[in-house]
């Protein structure tokens, strides 16, 4: 963590195969934090309240699997067929959000130009996706990430994120574009 100058890094285990509801905060030596929950001195006072057993053991063997995976060419490899069958079904109509090259292998985030993400994904309840905008009193809003990354309202209102993991098959990458299809014809 020296190397990468990191003062605070957390890490949600489900991002990788952990269950949900359970995570790790690195931190710096020599850093003083203060507690966000008040009450017992759990975690050398930096919060109160019981941790699970049985979530951190979950989270430990989820790390180390994690780590002896090797690399991701295939999700890699997946999420690039995932976005040329877009770009062959949609044309115009989708647009990647980020950069082309510099992106993560896992994540796969398009917008639908004029459609709202959530309404795509409403209409397939089978597909674990989220969109790039969130929903507060009836009004969509253009997710913040987004809206720093430069992307324009009218194309971020129809934002999808697709995130694709080690036992993503080719076949669900299938589903997801012939389901895209009908939903958008």
């Amino acid at each position: 963590m020296d190397e990468l100058g990191v003062d605070l890094l957390t890490m949600a285990g489900h991002k990788f195969h952990a269950p949900k509801g359970v995570g790790a905060l690195f931190f710096r030596d020599g850093l003083r934090l203060e507690p966000f929950i008040h009450g017992a001195g759990h975690e050398s006072g930096r919060r109160a309240g019981t941790e699970s057993a049985m979530l951190t053991a979950a989270l430990g063997v989820a790390a180390s699997l994690s780590a002896d995976l090797g690399p991701m060419e295939h999700v890699q490899a997946l999420r690039d067929r995932f976005w040329a069958a877009l770009k062959d079904a949609f044309g115009d109509q989708v647009v990647l959000n980020g950069h082309p090259e510099r992106r993560l292998p896992n994540t796969l985030n398009v917008a639908f130009v004029g459609r709202v993400g959530a309404e795509i994904l409403a209409a397939m309840p089978e597909v674990a996706a989220s969109t790039g905008s969130a929903c507060h009193s009836g009004r969509v809003e253009l997710s913040p990430v987004l809206e720093a990354m430069g992307v324009a309202t009218e194309v971020g209102m129809g934002a999808i994120r697709f995130s694709l993991g080690r036992t993503t098959t080719a076949d669900e990458i299938d589903h997801v574009v012939t389901r895209l299809r009908r939903v958008l014809s």
